[in-house]
């Protein structure tokens, strides 16, 4: 019967991340598309020709029933996008089988604990199999940050490179070999692209995919427009360089006045649990009954998850965009 209830969950659980990883990634699409900034161009298949990559695996998992369910689901090709966004060799079945693993395991963990109430699996469940995708999502994030500060210095290199007399393919291999991670890497795959029979066009598209960033739809449409009709290209890239690192300036500006309201909300999440800790070293008796009482446990779980949901509400009030 525990084996039955577990597999039941197992299933159910994939289902709710599954819907939850969906609705987030077409919501984005449709705000990018609303801000006029596409992410990717349309998946139609998830096995299609549209996924970026070098040799791409149309394998979505090693496990044969599970590759026939995920290729159903047009969200096996949206999440391999991301995966390879964020730079990881994982395999959407791999991928979606952890999240599968930790739903089951925080379901399973709130049932086995018989102090904390078992509504509490309904939020705890969730939340673990949604944490594979959240740490994907930090990654991307954190990469792209991370190319859009040394973006500017390689569009200097390849710059002065053409203005040396260098081509386009040479520039793209000298970025290749001298620029700082990611972007020496995002241009090593270009290249390889090339190298392996696909167009230009084709490469520099994969690229717009797989950094989905205005700068980097910029430099692409500047590369191609030079293919056909010429003109300098390097003074262009030196003009995008030094407007990138105007918008870094502008973003570091608006971070640091963003820095404030999150250490509000920090101190906002952080100060229930301090004045708890002070209660129960002045009057431990009052506290205790949290503990012993039929509903003290509902109110304390109740309480932690009004924690958690406050300190998400804040983050996102606070949150600017630049």
């Amino acid at each position: 019967m525990n084996f039955l209830v577990l597999l039941v969950f197992f299933v159910f659980s994939f289902a709710a991340a599954g819907a939850v990883v969906m609705g987030t990634v077409i919501y984005a699409g449709h705000k990018r598309r609303r801000e006029g900034n596409p992410d990717q161009p349309a998946i139609v298949d998830p096995l299609g020709a549209e996924t970026p990559g070098l040799l791409k695996n149309d394998e979505l998992s090693s496990i044969a029933i599970w590759h026939e369910l995920l290729a159903r689901l047009d969200v096996a090709g949206r999440l391999r996008v991301r995966l390879d966004q964020a730079d990881l060799n994982w395999s959407v079945g791999r991928f979606t089988m952890a999240m599968l693993l930790l739903a089951t395991v925080g379901f399973a963990i709130v049932w086995q604990v018989s102090w904390l109430p078992l509504w509490l699996a309904l939020f705890v469940a969730p939340g673990a199999g949604l944490l594979p995708y959240f740490y994907i999502s930090a990654r991307r994030a954190k990469r792209f940050e991370k190319f859009n500060e040394v973006f500017p210095d390689a569009l200097d290199s390849m710059a002065r490179a053409l203005r040396s007399g260098s081509t386009v393919p040479t520039a793209f291999e000298v970025l290749a070999e001298e620029a700082e991670a990611p972007v020496s890497v995002e241009m090593r795959r270009t290249l390889a692209e090339i190298n392996i029979g696909s167009s230009w066009e084709r490469a520099l598209d994969n690229l717009t995919t797989r950094v989905p960033m205005q700068e980097v739809s910029m430099f692409v449409a500047a590369v191609q427009i030079h293919s056909r009709t010429g003109g300098r290209l390097g003074e262009v890239m030196s003009r995008l360089a030094e407007g990138m690192r105007e918008d870094n300036a502008l973003r570091g500006e608006v971070r640091a006045i963003a820095a404030h309201g999150k250490l509000t909300g920090l101190i906002l999440t952080v100060l229930p649990l301090g004045i708890a800790g002070m209660m129960l070293a002045v009057s431990p008796e009052y506290i205790t009954q949290l503990f012993t009482h039929p509903w003290g446990k509902h109110m304390i779980a109740a309480a932690a998850l009004c924690l958690v949901l406050a300190h998400v509400i804040i983050g996102r009030i606070v949150k600017v965009d630049a």
